[in-house]
């Protein structure tokens, strides 16, 4: 495949950031887009909804249905899929964007936020692919991208943070998993990781984060349409790198996506 015209993703947290990229970089190619998000009214901090998201993807070509969605509860999750599937007919890539993050160590990690990163990450990622597999199997090129780093057992990705390490790193075993459970039935199940750290609207919610040693939301956007346009069946089973994604389809100018072309671009979390 070289697009995703008339294609169906559904989108866990696609009413901003990375998840909101990919959506907009597949509907300028005329998909239908499920915006799968808990976010109906405006975020005091943050910016969008999942109905200012379904406007910008409409604008840009696509067809969007948004969903007001939490990824940790499963009859939402099922019933999000189930109106996917009776308005669209089909849904052929479910993307694993939702995600939470609290950069802390063991005893600055309230169980309350050690169990919001279980559930969103892990729990959720493992439910919205649950729930999603009946329809992909019916899919002739079915895809599940998953936003999760490379595994490592590095004690350096663990120290400062155990709690949100385990959940992303769960959310790489859900891939490597179900790749190989679903291997022969051509569902393809990959992960996604940039190699910097990406210009998002909750990158400016860390007090020690600067933007301008960032990259911009559309290089992993970019990585994500060459996976998904990609034979389901040959390929399958990666935790791929944004850079490496670009770099195999021809793409090797990555300073168009830095913030400041002055700056070099600051390694993400998990990249050796």
């Amino acid at each position: 495949m070289s697009t995703l015209k008339g294609r169906t993703l559904f989108i866990s947290g696609a009413s901003r950031g990375i998840g909101l990229a990919i959506a907009l970089r597949a509907a300028r190619d005329g998909a239908n887009i499920v915006i799968a998000a808990k976010s109906r009214t405006p975020h005091p901090k943050l910016p969008g909804t999942i109905y200012t998201a379904a406007e910008e993807i409409e604008k840009a070509g696509g067809q969007a249905l948004p969903l007001a969605v939490d990824v940790r509860d499963d009859e939402q999750v099922r019933a999000a899929v189930a109106a996917a599937a009776a308005r669209f007919g089909r849904i052929d890539c479910l993307v694993n964007n939702a995600s939470a993050i609290s950069l802390t160590g063991t005893l600055e990690t309230p169980m309350k936020r050690f169990d919001l990163m279980m559930s969103i990450n892990l729990r959720g990622t493992y439910l919205c692919s649950q729930a999603c597999l009946p329809e992909l199997l019916k899919s002739d090129n079915p895809h599940i991208l998953t936003l999760s780093p490379p595994l490592s057992i590095e004690p350096r990705w663990f120290k400062n943070h155990t709690a949100y390490t385990i959940s992303k790193y769960g959310m790489s075993m859900c891939v490597v998993g179900m790749a190989e459970e679903f291997r022969q039935r051509g569902v393809a199940v990959n992960g996604l990781w940039p190699r910097t750290l990406i210009a998002t609207a909750a990158l400016n919610l860390i007090p020690s984060a600067d933007t301008r040693r960032a990259r911009r939301e559309s290089i992993v956007a970019d990585a994500a349409w060459h996976i998904l346009t990609q034979d389901s069946r040959s390929c399958t089973g990666n935790l791929f790198i944004d850079e490496d994604v670009l770099a195999r389809a021809g793409i090797t100018n990555f300073d168009q996506y830095n913030m400041d072309p002055n700056v070099v671009p600051a390694r993400d979390l998990f990249v050796d």
